[in-house]
C-alpha cells in the first residue's frame, strides 16, 4: 500500500470525528443519522405516571431524548404524576442548546409559577403568538415562560384531559426564528408512548 493511500482513511477518519465534536443546531453540527426514539425509558415513564406521553423522535444535535443519557440533565415527576424531562448541551463560546418535554396528566390548565415578588403567583406559559399544527397536535405558541421554560419558546396542547408542552431555550448561536424552526420539527417526529400496563 502507497503512503498516500495510507493516510487517506485517517483523514477520513479525523474529518467524521471533527464533525461530531461538541455541535448543536446551527453550531456546525453532523447531521445525525435517521432519528428514531428512545423508547424503553419513555415507555417507563408513560408506565409510572400510568398516563401518555410523547418521545422526541428527532432533536436539535447533539440531544438526543434518551432519559438518563448524556444529556439528561432534568429527570422530574411529581406526586401530581406532571413530569419535566429536561436536555442541554453547552459549550463556553459556542453556545447552547436546552429542550424541555412536560407533561400533565388528567390536568388541561396552565400551571402557575411564583411571580418575582410577594406571594401572588403567574401562569407559567403566557404571551401566546399563534399555533403550530402537527401530527393532529394544535399547539399553542408561547413566548413568555417561567422556571425551567424561562427565555424558551414554548409549544402547549392537550390530548384527552391531559397538558402537554415543549420548549427550546432562545440562546446563541440560534435566533427566535431557528428555535421556532427546531420545534416544529420535533414537533412533527415526536412519538405518542402509552402506558402499556
Amino acid at each position: 500500500m502507497s503512503r498516500v493511500a495510507g493516510v487517506l482513511p485517517l483523514v477520513a477518519v479525523a474529518l467524521a470525528l471533527a464533525g461530531c465534536s461538541g455541535g448543536g443546531g446551527g453550531a456546525g453540527a453532523a447531521v445525525k443519522a435517521k432519528p428514531s426514539c428512545p423508547t424503553k425509558a419513555w415507555q417507563r415513564l408513560a408506565n409510572q405516571i400510568h398516563a401518555p406521553v410523547y418521545c422526541p423522535r428527532w432533536m436539535p444535535d447533539p440531544l438526543d431524548g434518551v432519559i438518563g443519557g448524556r444529556w439528561n440533565n432534568i429527570r422530574s415527576v411529581s406526586p401530581d404524576r406532571s413530569y419535566l424531562m429536561g436536555f442541554i448541551w453547552f459549550e463556553r463560546g459556542s453556545g447552547e442548546l436546552h429542550v424541555n418535554l412536560r407533561g400533565y396528566p388528567g390536568r388541561t390548565s396552565i400551571p402557575r409559577c411564583p411571580a418575582a415578588v410577594g406571594s401572588a403567583t403567574i401562569p407559567c406559559f403566557a404571551d401566546p403568538h399563534g399555533h403550530i399544527r402537527a401530527k393532529g397536535i394544535d399547539a399553542t405558541v408561547y413566548t413568555v415562560n417561567q422556571g425551567a421554560d424561562q427565555w424558551h419558546v414554548l409549544l402547549a396542547w392537550h390530548h384527552h384531559g391531559s397538558l402537554y408542552a415543549l420548549s427550546q431555550h432562545v440562546a446563541a448561536p440560534l435566533t427566535y426564528e431557528g428555535v421556532v424552526a427546531d420545534l416544529k420539527r420535533m414537533l412533527r417526529d415526536l412519538v405518542f408512548v402509552a402506558p402499556s400496563r
